[in-house]
């Protein structure tokens, strides 16, 4: 669980850092590589979660005007 869960996150961290790069947005790249890189560090299913949707939507958060 926890593998699928990390390649899910890794899959969509890989997809904002090449957006970050096309757009040169550094939020985009940092919370890519951020997505990509955490859940080696956490092994709870619900904290990979939990800390994925954080981080997923930081970004799409800050463009829509939200903060």
């Amino acid at each position: 669980m926890d593998l699928l869960l990390g390649l899910l996150f890794g899959s969509v961290g890989g997809v904002y850092m090449v957006y970050g790069r096309r757009d040169h947005d550094p939020m985009f790249l940092i919370v890519g590589f951020a997505l990509v890189i955490y859940p080696y560090f956490f092994k709870s299913p619900l904290s990979i979660v939990s800390i994925g949707l954080i981080l997923a939507a930081i970004p799409i958060a800050r463009h829509k005007g939200y903060f």
